[in-house]
């Protein structure tokens, strides 16, 4: 009888760890997705102002200074990005295009940053626009050209 019941316990032991196994992987395999689902839910709301030349949205979702290219300085406040919002929006890359289909870039090393990448004229991915995850969630950080 002790027999019976110490294979018995045995077998709902092997059960039991391969449950928490395949549980433990499905949460690995699906975890990157769920904790970046702020980045996700930030970007809808950026890609949408965006896209609809909301100014006064995308500087509420920008985290200032914002650095820029050489050779543009960078943006202080409020008052200068809605100044200079063409240059940095529709300069070299038309980012309200670009917006409609452009995927989040997330480096697993750097979860507290990702970007998005938009084409010039010529086709070519030349424009990074830059996010930070801050105090006060996911804010627009800054514009790179990597041909300048």
């Amino acid at each position: 009888m002790k027999k019976a019941l110490g294979w018995r316990f045995s077998v709902v032991l092997l059960a039991a760890a391969l449950v928490m196994t395949a549980t433990l992987l499905s949460e690995a395999a699906e975890g990157p997705r769920q904790a970046d689902n702020s980045i996700y839910e930030f970007w809808t709301k950026f890609r949408a102002a965006v896209i609809k030349g909301d100014k006064v949205g995308v500087a509420g979702l920008t985290r200032f200074p914002v650095e820029l290219p050489y050779g543009m300085g960078i943006l202080k406040n409020r008052a200068q990005l809605m100044s200079r919002y063409r240059t940095v929006f529709n300069g070299e890359a038309n980012a309200a295009k670009c917006f409609g289909t452009a995927k989040p870039q997330i480096d697993p090393a750097n979860p507290k940053l990702f970007t998005v990448g938009c084409k010039n004229a010529a086709g070519d991915e030349v424009v990074i626009y830059s996010f930070a995850r801050t105090a006060n969630g996911w804010k627009f950080a800054g514009l790179d050209n990597i041909n300048e």
